[in-house]
């Protein structure tokens, strides 16, 4: 079950406005869904005016993938350099894990769906997907680099795609993604991909 918190809540001035903004608009979001979703809500339950979001972001489709730039960027920061190529993978997944109990999967699918028929959605989201330094694997891959670990030639998409594929499928089909799980994706799968990036 996915609990939503409170969303009439005031929001202060500066970044730390801008990031209450983009938390409410995440969760009305899910909420409501794309379709139903509309910046004189975000801005109602935010206690923001419509001129402020309307400044920042020109229409519901660039706050989406802003909330979700945020969202990602967000949970990204909270993984720990363990030191190893192999724990912050385990970290990365880890984390991972637990976003997808912060936001229910069928939000995603939703916005999928949305996406056929709305072209500045469309273009939003394959924007925020192409965007390199929000995939989770960027900043463990790049440590894993400047430590000697794994080759400057690593496929960093495959390896994000690869990996989000497969917890993608796991929650598709409601099987658990466990520890075991996720130590056999990076034993199995992840370590093997990169180190097969290794001249």
């Amino acid at each position: 079950m996915y609990v939503l918190r409170t969303l009439n809540v005031m929001v202060p001035r500066g970044a730390a406005r801008t990031t209450a903004i983009l938390d409410t608009a995440l969760r009305v979001l899910a909420r409501d869904g794309y379709e139903r979703f509309t910046i004189d809500s975000v801005a109602a339950q935010a206690h923001a005016s419509k001129t402020t979001i309307y400044r920042r972001w020109k229409n519901k489709a660039e706050l989406v993938k802003a909330a979700l730039d945020a969202h990602d960027a967000g949970y990204n920061a909270q993984v720990p350099d363990t030191g190893s190529l192999r724990g912050d993978l385990v970290a990365t997944l880890t984390m991972l894990r637990g976003k997808t109990e912060a936001i229910p999967p069928s939000l995603y699918v939703d916005l999928i769906r949305a996406m056929e028929h709305d072209a500045e959605l469309a273009d939003a989201i394959n924007r925020h997907l192409a965007d390199p330094g929000l995939s989770p694997f960027d900043a463990p891959l790049s440590r894993s680099i400047a430590r000697g670990e794994t080759s400057p030639e690593v496929d960093r998409e495959l390896v994000h795609d690869v990996a989000e594929a497969m917890l993608a499928h796991r929650l598709t089909v409601k099987a658990a993604v466990d520890t075991a799980f996720i130590n056999r994706l990076v034993d199995d799968v992840l370590i093997v991909l990169i180190q097969g990036a290794i001249s």
